[in-house]
């Protein structure tokens, strides 16, 4: 029997000698998904406020022939403390994103939520060297860059773990909203998409390049940074137009009390964010509150993913017959 087709096998059988996890465990699992992801990337952002991107200079060793800190008269130890404690963070990712794949197979889960299970593990890795290459690249503002979205997109896929675990497996699929709305609400997400990225842009020409070595500087974006600050606030504005006009489709056609409220949510989350933003450009961008903008892009990436997933729901065939 081929290697290939061997370990999964093994693996299941493996996982059959735990207990079937219930449903409340399953989603459990899927929300310390959630919260791990979306942690990670805070945690990213302190790294880089604290000016500690290159506390460990290498990877995935720390210093060249150690994994751990070790004392250097060129990197301060609080850097080295702080890169190296958002790195022991990664094991944490990868141990709910490992447990998801776990409760949901041994649970004989259907194909969808396996593979979004098994989502979580495969990026975890794409993310690790990414931030492999954020690090031996000196910091570029775009790996950084690079490093954040991703940390969205698996924020979102996160959500969609969640949301399908607590389906049932054997329902059929029901559209909530007229598809106009629906792809209203895509719209919506592709404009949250373009945020994000002006938004990365932003840090990019902005004051906080992760590291301040003055012999080995890191490069920064060379655009005017009111410039780009213009372009992701107007982008943010149209991102909540978009969802102020989707609600009152979604009022008009007599939407679910449930799709109405997770809007109801997203729209209070990214009103609050466009507020964090304008205080924190004006008070020239201050440490602290760059993190708590991080916290707010994954709040609005994961809130604008449960309203997409809550426009078409897997429901028991008698409910719907009903």
């Amino acid at each position: 029997m081929p290697a290939g087709r061997f370990l999964p096998r093994l693996f299941v059988r493996a996982v059959d000698l735990l207990p079937e996890p219930s449903l409340r465990v399953q989603r459990l699992v899927a929300a310390a998904v959630i919260l791990t992801q979306g942690g990670i990337a805070v945690t990213g952002a302190i790294v880089r406020v604290t000016a500690s991107g290159l506390g460990c200079p290498t990877w995935p060793q720390c210093f060249p022939g150690s994994f751990t800190p070790v004392p250097h008269p060129e990197v301060a130890g609080i850097h080295q403390a702080v890169e190296f404690g958002n790195r022991m963070l990664t094991f944490l990712v990868v141990l709910t994103a490992t447990a998801a794949v776990i409760v949901v197979t041994r649970a004989r889960r259907r194909r969808e939520v396996l593979v979004y299970a098994w989502l979580m593990p495969a990026s975890t890795v794409v993310q690790a060297v990414i931030g492999g290459i954020t690090v031996l690249t000196g910091l570029l503002w775009w790996t950084v860059a690079i490093h954040l979205l991703a940390s969205m997109t698996m924020v979102w896929l996160a959500v969609l773990l969640y949301v399908k675990v607590g389906e049932p497996d054997n329902g059929v699929s029901v559209r909530r909203v007229p598809r106009p709305l629906r792809l209203l609400t895509l719209l919506s997400a592709v404009t949250l998409s373009a945020v994000l990225v002006t938004g990365t842009m932003v840090t990019g020409a902005g004051p906080h390049a992760g590291d301040k070595s003055i012999d080995r500087p890191v490069p920064r974006l060379q655009v005017e940074i009111t410039t780009l600050v213009h372009m992701h606030s107007s982008l943010l504005v149209a991102y909540l137009a978009l969802l102020v006009g989707l609600g009152f489709g979604l009022v008009a056609v007599h939407a679910r009390r449930a799709v109405l409220s997770r809007l109801g949510v997203l729209v209070a989350l990214v009103a609050a964010q466009g507020m964090l933003g304008a205080v924190q450009f004006f008070a020239g961008v201050p440490a602290v509150l760059v993190a708590f903008h991080v916290a707010g892009a994954a709040a609005c990436t994961a809130a604008t993913a449960a309203l997409w997933a809550s426009m078409r729901e897997r429901t028991e065939p008698e409910l719907v017959e009903s």
